[in-house]
């Protein structure tokens, strides 16, 4: 396709040779790609992920999103992208981005991006959730209540030990205590959160951010209660988790141990939380996808529902992971901070579709390089 766009090619573009694309590329790295291998098999799901062209006019909802919003959160990104070695055309929308004058947004995502509708295996449809900050009850110093310690990352490349190992003292002693909390239910919910904002039994809060992972596969134990019939399979959100530890006392840490994926944080100062392109997250713009991938600072038109069955058509930003995000047409929702931003992310679990936006001034030799 020429810069600015004309005609589209009839059939789907096959992407099933896109690899991890470097954070903050922002797709960029497939001007270059080589040979195709092997796309990662998301959720044990296999299949291709293709592009189809699209127009905006067949987005439903998009002439009615708040686009001032959409593009406050990409020039976040931008400001990633501008500290990485990244393609020309998307420094050209970066630098487009941050002279559009009030008003001419929409007409900034219409004029330098397009969509592109993505199918992976024949299927447009995945599944989405949603996460938020939690607030949490917390110490910089153990006692009385406060015995649940979050963790810094360990310095140097050692195998770390998995969720089961740390809680019953693995990394004690150490000097790695950032912080300890009062509630290890509350902790285990953080560590899916990812961020969290503390606050201090000392006065003032804080607030947290993920520092990194003992590279421990991800379990969820939701699974694992429906299993043992604890919980119905329609009924599992973090709502009824939480509840369900917080009823059985003398299970919960064996449930939770369950999940051998820890997370270590750090101590962020300023504006937040920080997802994983280094940027602060925005409630609602904000989306966490799988990095294996797809890059930081991609425009994705999400087209799914609320719990409530309220539709939710917007144009969102992806500036975050998860261990739980895995495949193509799967993201979470950040949410926002506080109980209304918690009760909508602990029961979202949405089927739905998304459309790429990928710059105009990408050159045909770049999409032909796409193909299989």
């Amino acid at each position: 396709i020429p810069p600015g766009g004309s005609s589209p090619p009839a059939a789907p573009i096959d992407v099933g040779g896109l690899a991890r694309l470097a954070a903050a590329a922002a797709l960029a790295a497939m001007t270059t790609a080589c040979a195709p291998v092997p796309p990662p098999a998301p959720s044990g799901a296999g299949g291709t992920l293709a592009l189809q062209p699209a127009s905006f006019a067949r987005l439903a909802g998009w002439a009615e999103d708040d686009h001032g919003a959409a593009l406050a959160t990409f020039r976040l990104s931008c400001e990633a992208i501008a500290r990485r070695a990244t393609g020309a055309p998307w420094r050209q929308a970066c630098r487009a981005a941050g002279s559009v004058t009030p008003g001419a947004e929409r007409l900034f995502f219409e004029r330098h991006f397009r969509p592109w509708l993505a199918t992976h295996g024949g299927r447009r449809q995945g599944l989405f959730t949603g996460y938020y900050e939690p607030v949490l009850a917390g110490s910089r110093m153990a006692g009385g209540a406060y015995g649940y310690p979050l963790y810094r990352m360990p310095d140097g490349a050692e195998e770390l030990p998995d969720r089961a190992a740390i809680d019953a003292g693995a990394l004690a002693g150490r000097g790695l205590e950032l912080l300890w909390l009062a509630d290890p239910v509350a902790a285990f919910f953080l560590h899916i959160q990812g961020s969290g904002l503390v606050a201090l039994a000392e006065g003032g809060s804080v607030r947290v951010a993920f520092a990194g992972r003992n590279g421990h596969p991800y379990r969820a134990i939701g699974r694992d209660l429906v299993a043992r019939g604890a919980l119905a399979q329609d009924e599992v959100s973090l709502q009824t988790i939480r509840a369900w530890l917080y009823a059985h006392p003398g299970e919960a840490f064996a449930a939770m141990a369950a999940n051998p994926s820890y997370i270590f944080f750090r101590e962020l100062e300023g504006p937040g939380p920080v997802g994983a392109q280094g940027v602060p997250l925005t409630q609602g713009r904000s989306l966490a996808i799988d990095d294996d991938i797809l890059a930081y600072g991609l425009p994705v038109w999400l087209d799914t529902a609320l719990p409530d069955g309220r539709p939710w058509r917007r144009l969102m930003i992806a500036q975050d992971t998860g261990s739980a995000i895995r495949g193509p047409i799967r993201g979470d929702i950040f949410f926002g901070s506080g109980e209304e931003a918690e009760a909508l992310a602990g029961r979202m679990k949405s089927q739905g579709s998304v459309w790429f936006l990928l710059p105009t001034a990408l050159p045909g030799e770049a999409l032909a390089r796409l193909g299989p």
